[in-house]
């Protein structure tokens, strides 16, 4: 069945004595206005909710108890003001003019008209509280659309906040299964780089152990001067490229603090020429291009002499042995930042895509077995990051190779090169001069001692902190600490070079590492030189003599 329609609000009469009440419903029929005659005050009252107007004789309110009117009105919605229409008589007199005042007060949009009652009056009334009540419901409906409006939208900010909630989950757990992906990329690259790098260096250095271990079989089974010479001589080479190895991995990985000072590039290519003449050999020729206002770098000289060298001969081998070598260096500044741009560039085959985007990997290379360790480009690398600078490479297929180092310029003035005179007395040990030697490796501190006795020196030897220092609390002479940075037992060589000077201030100290780590920077900082492990013979000596001149 169709729905029926609402009925139209009506106007509600009372006026409970004569014919008043059937004379305006008559009226406002005639100006088509629907009305509704109430038979008593209660009725009205029950009406007011559908009403929409309330034409009212004054003589039906007397008598009533008037808070059932006056709560309505005080209880209608904030758009809600119904209008009223009130008849009333000719009295005039204080008492009725107070009476009435006080229903208009309680009704609130109240117009009063004096009967007896003209019918345009009456209408024109009417049709004019109409008008005001319609518009009283267009605030009404424009109100409940706003509501609805306001709860449909905050039912779509309800949404769509579920809808960003599960979104952002769903984002969270990808970025998660992201980050576990790539983490175990990472990993997987990890271990082929290790498993690469381990294979390279146990390649490298059982070849090497090869030489030395050979040779010390064929020293004890040989008494020929010449032929013990010899592999004397070999197993010397096979101990200082393992040394060199060993120096190009640390390079590689930043983990070897480098030593550094203010070079001049002319005079360090100056020295090496003999050096690159004797690596390259063949027909290559070396082409110097140096510019003659080049700035100093700071950096460490012995591995800028080695990345120039690994230069060289990756080059040479790139031209099989011949060819020209352009070794190029000029200043470069690019706004505040002030490099040095060395280049070293060959006539060789180039690098195709592939392999440029390998050759920085160590033990990557492209020679046959035996012709290189593929960690010539690994210390380039690792030389130029840690001295704060970088490389690049530039090259293609039959075109030749150009590889680029920029290191930052250095506004330190270069050292003097006159070598400070030796002091006499420091060549030979005076008597009773006594090391103490802390090292925990046995055969190391075996071999250390005889190194230190034969320089003429008295040895006591540790074999960590607290052995060390229950020596020096004896009472016993001691002239130089000579110790290792790594050691058992939680103490360091920083710690007991800082308990040393606790307890025997001016006593020299001097320290030695096979791994230069964030305690060398310690050393530093406290003054201490540092003797890089493996060290020779000489240098050992040298070492301990200039600290000895402290004393």
């Amino acid at each position: 069945m169709p729905e029926t329609e609402a009925p139209e609000p009506a106007v509600l009469l009372f006026a409970p004595t004569g014919r008043d009440a059937a004379t305006a419903a008559d009226l406002l029929a005639m100006a088509g206005i629907a009305a509704r005659i109430c038979g008593d005050h209660a009725a009205l009252v029950a009406g007011l909710d559908e009403a929409a107007a309330v034409v009212v004789a004054e003589e039906g309110l007397v008598g009533q108890p008037p808070e059932a009117l006056s709560e309505w009105v005080a209880r209608q919605p904030a758009w809600s003001d119904l209008p009223f229409v009130m008849l009333t008589s000719r009295r005039d007199d204080a008492k009725v003019r107070a009476w009435r005042q006080r229903q208009v007060e309680r009704l609130g949009n109240v117009a009063l008209i004096e009967r007896p009652v003209q019918p345009i009056t009456l209408v024109s009334v009417v049709q004019s509280a109409l008008r005001a009540r319609r518009r009283q419901l267009e605030v009404r409906a424009l109100l409940d659309a706003r509501e609805a409006a306001a709860a449909d939208l905050e039912l779509q900010v309800f949404n769509r906040t579920l809808q960003l909630r599960e979104l952002n989950t769903r984002l969270r757990a990808e970025i998660a299964e992201r980050a576990r992906v790539e983490e175990s990329l990472r990993h997987a690259q990890k271990m082929e780089a290790l498993g690469q790098l381990t294979g390279g260096v146990a390649h490298d250095f059982n070849n090497l152990l090869m030489v030395i271990q050979a040779g010390v079989d064929m020293l004890e089974r040989n008494d020929s001067p010449e032929r013990r010479q010899r592999y004397m001589g070999a197993m010397r080479h096979a101990a200082e490229r393992g040394s060199a190895l060993t120096r190009q991995l640390l390079t590689f990985s930043r983990s070897r603090a480098l030593r550094g000072e203010v070079v001049s590039l002319p005079r360090l290519l100056g020295n090496m020429s003999e050096l690159l003449d004797r690596s390259l050999r063949g027909d290559v020729e070396v082409d110097m291009r140096l510019a003659p206002d080049l700035w100093p770098v700071f950096v460490d000289a012995g591995e800028c002499e080695l990345a120039i060298l690994n230069l060289a001969v990756n080059a040479r081998d790139a031209m099989n042995g011949s060819g020209r070598i352009t070794i190029a260096a000029v200043n470069l500044a690019e706004g505040a930042q002030e490099q040095v741009r060395l280049t070293v560039s060959d006539t060789g085959s180039g690098m195709s895509d592939e392999i440029k985007a390998r050759v920085f990997e160590p033990f990557f290379t492209t020679k046959d077995v035996g012709k290189g360790t593929g960690l010539g480009l690994a210390q380039v690398y690792g030389f130029a990051r840690q001295s704060g600078g970088e490389v690049r490479i530039d090259s293609a297929v039959g075109e030749g190779t150009t590889i680029t180092l920029l290191l930052p310029r250095s506004h330190k003035p270069l050292p003097d090169e006159a070598a400070p005179e030796r002091r006499p007395e420091a060549d030979v040990p005076r008597p009773g001069q006594c090391v103490l030697l802390v090292e925990d490796d046995v055969e190391v501190a075996t071999l250390v001692k005889e190194m230190l006795l034969d320089f003429g020196y008295e040895v006591v030897h540790a074999m960590g902190a607290q052995s060390a220092l229950g020596a020096l609390a004896d009472g016993r002479r001691i002239d130089l600490v000579f110790s290792d940075v790594m050691m058992p037992g939680g103490t360091n060589g920083i710690e007991l070079a800082v308990e040393v000077r606790q307890r025997r201030p001016g006593l020299p100290v001097l320290l030695c590492s096979g791994h230069a780590d964030a305690f060398v920077d310690h050393a530093q900082a406290l003054g201490i030189p540092l003797l890089r492990k493996p060290y020779s013979v000489e240098e050992l000596r040298r070492a301990v003599q200039e600290r000895l001149q402290i004393a």
